[in-house]
């Protein structure tokens, strides 16, 4: 299933004859492995990560992609303790928090981030291909492997069913009855859901991927009106009923509130844009080899259909199914989506300074 683009790459094959056999115990420093080859297979890198015992996420929040059951997964299953911190902080946030901790062993081994923001901060990462590399589509990794894609979904509109008649497009939020009750998730200058929400707003409103003004004149006029709330959404807003609109990803807005909340999720088709988030590992990770073992897992069928079962797209997704690996009771949940526009990074770099430039702070 599409979703952004991140411009053409090529991707490079490792070196070497794939059915040479591996050797016993790990050839090179754990720092400088750019496969589990490196370790002599997955017993090696397993035993190597075990070692350090410890690996050290930054901005992975429990209720964004189902990391809660992931981190925890993990842990139990390698037996390794994973220190949380930050998981409110945006994909900046990661490299401003690596950079004041380099050096210290509460650093981030690995990272989860924006996919400009990978490709932008790439000689930060250590290159370092994944079993599974092969399903990745060469357009969503580096083809050295310093970052490659994990996880995406697409701009959606939830609502409180049972309070607000039917939603089914972008123009219908300038709707009287929807005054004081629309959240955006966050500020569109950092957040990259309320980017995506601007995009899908110039989507239907006449502008395109080279167009983004139409989407912010539209939230201009959205908060003129007083349709617009200052709320940030969370689930808590939306039980109590604070933001009965909510425009972010669809997973984010897939998860049904508590009783008495009806909540809906349309991917409205006239203005359907989304993109995949990136993971990348630190050069400087004070726990490198936990840090491979962590994207191993995460690029695993397991790890894939755990992020599925977050109501993402994982990137491996279609090759799953064609290998008869995905969780399909979790794949029947995702919202619809109609044909996806997206953006390439050129295109979503000049629409950030467009909105950069002239978001009024709605």
């Amino acid at each position: 299933m599409a979703l952004g683009a991140v411009g053409a790459l090529t991707a490079v094959t490792a070196c070497g004859s794939p059915s040479a056999p591996a050797k016993p115990g790990i050839a090179v420093k754990p720092a400088t492995a750019t496969s589990v080859a490196d370790f002599g297979g997955m017993d090696g890198l397993i035993e190597a990560a075990r070692k350090e015992g410890e690996l050290n996420v930054v901005a992975l929040a429990p209720d964004w992609a189902n990391y809660a059951e992931i981190i925890d997964t993990f842990s139990d299953k390698y037996g390794i303790k994973v220190n949380s911190a930050e998981p409110n902080a945006g994909s900046q946030g990661e490299i401003d928090t690596a950079a004041r901790l380099k050096g210290s062993n509460r650093a981030p081994d690995v990272f989860d981030l924006a996919t400009d923001v990978a490709i932008g901060n790439s000689g930060l990462f250590a290159p370092y291909k994944v079993r599974t590399w092969h399903d990745i589509p060469d357009e969503r990794k580096a083809p050295d492997g310093a970052w490659f894609g994990d996880y995406g979904g697409y701009l959606s509109i939830g609502y409180d069913s049972a309070k607000i008649p039917p939603i089914a497009s972008i123009k219908d939020l300038t709707r009287p009855d929807l005054k004081g009750k629309i959240a955006l998730n966050g500020d569109p200058r950092a957040s990259d859901s309320a980017f995506y929400g601007v995009v899908a707003a110039a989507l239907g409103n006449g502008g395109s991927a080279d167009n983004v003004k139409p989407g912010v004149e539209f939230f201009n006029r959205l908060a003129k009106a007083g349709n617009l709330t200052s709320v940030h959404p969370t689930k808590a807003t939306i039980e109590s009923g604070r933001t009965p609109v909510v425009l972010d990803w669809d997973y984010r807005n897939s998860f049904p509130a508590k009783e008495g909340v009806t909540w809906k999720v349309v991917i409205p088709k006239d203005a359907t844009t989304g993109t995949y988030y990136a993971q990348a590992v630190n050069k400087t990770a004070p726990h490198p080899a936990a840090a491979r073992l962590w994207q191993e897992f995460l690029y695993s069928d397991e790890g894939q259909n755990l992020f599925l079962k977050g109501r993402t797209r994982p990137i491996r997704l279609e090759a799953m199914q064609k290998a008869g690996t995905v969780d399909k009771a979790a794949l029947a949940l995702l919202p619809t989506a109609g044909s996806p526009v997206s953006l390439t990074i050129p295109q979503a770099d000049t629409a950030k300074e467009y909105v950069s430039a002239h978001w009024a702070g709605n």
